[in-house]
């Protein structure tokens, strides 16, 4: 155990290389009947207060800012920071429940935003454990420890290994690209082709039209090095051989977590990460610790085929979202809506209809975890077609490209919108979007295609700003605008301006409900 203790320790320091940028340090000193509040701004970064009590305002302090407020009007103070590369998302600080000197806890949006990265981390693992690159090592894996004579200790010491290798993976990813690379990377036009075209081409691999494996050298000489050498460094190397080997099948999987984690926050990609190794770490470990219940496993078999075909339909589908993303930020126009959700309807149609095919020749329990498939398959296939026909489809707004938004007029240009506005003596509201923007597409199907919701935002001159268009700078303005107006760099956030483009209300970020949404709006 203190093997596992030091290795824990050493790899903390790196942990800590992934932490969120936080340029703001605050601290706050009773003084009677009044509190001085004091900001301090790390050199290069200025801070932007945008609100505090009940007014709000947009000010730029570049080294420290000071102020004493009586206690009866202390009110939580959101701010956010700025330097020449990137800006942080807006964070709230509370003097009445921190004590001096407190670090800056995260915001609330992240942490509901590292909360679902970490869960499609375990869901990513969870695929992965039965693709047919890592189900077949878990034989391996048991017949090494066997033969190693290794216990509860060196089973754990295994689990962390392949925890730390992944880890290190996500760290990786954080440390060559830095915070405002990995906010680029979501919607860069390279990236997300490649991972469509990656995508594709394991899937055409998984029908069986051909076979996808790394030097057979690369495995062999790692176990055979694991095998003859000992202490940690053996089973290190064991874990080493895990990665290797089932790269072929958690390639996709990883690729698409890291690439959805780099819109998020600077430490999404490791958290993410720590969610997949755990889900693929579990099942080894125990494996190595309790070999006997390898008796009780499934082989591999018709059953591991049944399964990567349906992986295959499953990987088609989600492909499409990285090319709608770069459809969508260069203006191609090569994958609208109806067709993107038509390839999901045959592709779940496939799943169904696959899985029926021959069904009468398996076993009963086979028949019945088929069934367990096939009925939602179907089921979510027959959902989904009449969204071809403009039906709002919510359960996959998050991947789909966006509807088009009816009944009223929409500018893509503020300052278009604004004059319009002043022109017409409407207020205005401003959604700060993108296209690469999962949020944003959840809150367009639950909210502002509620009909309730509709029929308010007649009142005002809707604009539209994607922050991620990458045609003629046009995102880059956007989200220029977004920074040094509203002080905010984070998506989906809408506010509401007076048609001189004054703010009149406390901006709104993300949420499913309606009705917050029509108690936000003033008009």
């Amino acid at each position: 155990m203190k093997r596992i203790l030091f290795i824990v320790l050493a790899f903390l320091p790196l942990m800590s290389i992934a932490q969120l940028v936080q340029p703001v340090t605050w601290t706050g000193e009773d003084i009677g009947d009044s509190v001085r509040l004091k900001a301090v701004v790390d050199p290069g970064w200025h801070m932007s207060i945008i609100e505090m009590g009940d007014f709000m305002f947009t000010q730029e302090f570049k080294d420290s800012f000071e102020m004493t407020v009586a206690k009866t009007e202390l009110a939580p103070i959101r701010y956010n920071a700025c330097n020449d590369n990137m800006c942080t998302a807006p964070e709230i600080w509370d003097y009445a429940s921190l004590s001096a000197d407190s670090a800056l806890p995260l915001s609330s949006d992240t942490e509901r935003s590292l909360v679902l990265i970490f869960l499609l981390g375990l869901l990513g693992g969870l695929l992965a454990i039965f693709t047919p690159c890592v189900w077949p090592i878990i034989p391996m894996t048991v017949s090494f420890f066997l033969k190693k004579g290794g216990g509860k200790r060196d089973a754990i010491l295994y689990g962390i290994s392949i925890i730390v290798l992944y880890v290190g993976l996500g760290l990786l990813v954080t440390l060559l690209f830095g915070a405002s690379a990995l906010n680029d990377l979501s919607t860069n036009a390279i990236v997300n082709i490649f991972f469509f075209l990656l995508l594709v081409v394991f899937a055409l691999s998984f029908f069986g039209l051909f076979e996808i494996t790394l030097p057979d050298s690369w495995s062999t000489a790692l176990d055979n090095k694991a095998r003859s050498t000992g202490g940690f460094v053996s089973i290190l190397l064991m874990a080493f051989t895990l990665v290797i080997v089932s790269f072929s099948c958690t390639g996709p999987i990883i690729g698409t977590l890291l690439v959805e984690a780099a819109g998020r926050s600077l430490l999404a990609p490791t958290i993410g990460m720590l969610g997949f190794a755990i889900a693929l770490a579990m099942p080894f470990s125990l494996f190595a610790m309790f070999p006997q219940w390898l008796k009780n496993a499934p082989k591999s078999g018709d059953w591991m085929t049944s399964f990567k075909v349906v992986l295959a339909f499953l990987e088609l589908a989600l492909s499409l979202k990285f090319l709608s993303v770069a459809d969508l930020a260069y203006g191609w126009g090569i994958l609208p809506r109806w067709l993107f959700i038509a390839i999901w309807v045959v592709c779940f149609l496939g799943i169904g209809i696959y899985l029926l095919w021959n069904i009468w020749k398996v076993s009963i329990t086979r028949k019945i975890i088929r069934a367990i498939v096939i009925i939602p398959s179907l089921a979510f296939a027959f959902y989904l077609v009449p969204g071809l026909r403009g039906a709002p489809v919510k359960a996959i707004s998050a991947f789909a490209p966006p509807m088009e938004i009816e009944g009223r007029e929409v500018f893509n240009d503020y300052d278009e919108g604004l004059t319009y506005a002043r022109q017409i003596g409407k207020p205005v509201i401003i959604d700060f979007t993108g296209y690469g923007c999962v949020n944003c597409r959840k809150m367009e199907a639950y909210v502002l295609d509620d009909d309730s919701v509709k029929s308010r935002l007649q009142n005002y001159v809707f604009i539209q700003l994607f922050v991620d268009d990458k045609r003629d700078g046009i995102g880059d303005r956007n989200s220029q605008i977004q920074r040094e107006q509203f002080g905010a760099n984070a998506q989906p956030f809408f506010v509401q301006l007076d048609p001189y483009g004054h703010t009149i209300a406390e901006p709104m970020v993300f949420t499913t409900e309606p009705d917050e949404f029509l108690r936000w709006l003033r008009y």
